[in-house]
């Protein structure tokens, strides 16, 4: 499969079948990638805020693909024109032959630019398994003791963190995350985008290496990797 970084927590994985992950490109001062490039079957939004939800609706749309999201997000996205599919944290379901499952996420959720946002369900992270791989997308979250659970029940190949602290994980508590969960391949997310999320993935690829088995590939926005 080929995997690409859209920069921020975005990815797309091209394989048996495409699956676009919080595609924020428009909007995303690092983004390289153009929204009209993104042909999904499957869009997987983790939750509301705008540099997540980004251009799932108009990927769905031009893909004639299907988002993926809690509840209330997913509604929020049929109203807006997409196919949608609904679930909830802890629930699983087959889509295109795509196990899905979705995870706990400690963040918040909320769609808009001003106050009040408009709810649209908690977040959520994912596990999803793609040509014989099992992969965790966490979402926006910070570190939670039910990573263990997860890696515990899940071999996890390749797990995508963020590492961007101050709105999620920082880099201690990602490598924290790491030995819980126990992929064979971490990409690190959700940095530098702004200098307010400002991190050295090179020295955390350094940390992950040097204190567990897991081995991180750092990648540019707009970069990919065969895997």
């Amino acid at each position: 499969m080929k995997i690409t970084y859209l920069g921020h927590a975005g990815f797309y994985f091209e394989a048996s079948k495409n699956i676009a992950i919080d595609p924020f490109i428009t909007g995303n001062p690092l983004a390289k990638n153009k929204v009209k490039d993104v042909r999904a079957d499957l869009i997987l939004v983790s939750h509301g805020h705008g540099d997540h939800l980004g251009d799932a609706v108009p990927i769905a749309r031009q893909s004639n693909g299907t988002i993926v999201a809690v509840n209330e997000l997913a509604i929020f996205c049929a109203n807006k024109g997409a196919n949608s599919h609904c679930m909830h944290i802890g629930g699983s379901h087959v889509l295109d032959g795509i196990k899905i499952k979705l995870t706990p996420a400690w963040h918040g959720s909320g769609y808009g630019g001003e106050c009040p946002l408009e709810y649209v369900g908690p977040p959520c992270g994912f596990v999803f398994h793609l040509d014989g791989r099992t992969i965790y997308h966490s979402g926006d979250t910070g570190l939670f003791g039910d990573m263990e659970l997860i890696g515990r029940l899940n071999k996890i190949d390749l797990a995508m963190l963020p590492i961007g602290d101050n709105f999620t994980m920082g880099p201690e508590d990602a490598l924290e995350a790491v030995k819980m969960l126990k992929p064979g391949l971490v990409i690190p997310m959700h940095y530098n985008t702004w200098p307010l999320i400002k991190q050295d993935p090179v020295k955390f690829k350094s940390e992950i290496e040097s204190n567990t088995s897991s081995k991180v590939a750092v990648l540019a926005p707009g970069e990919s990797l065969e895997y």
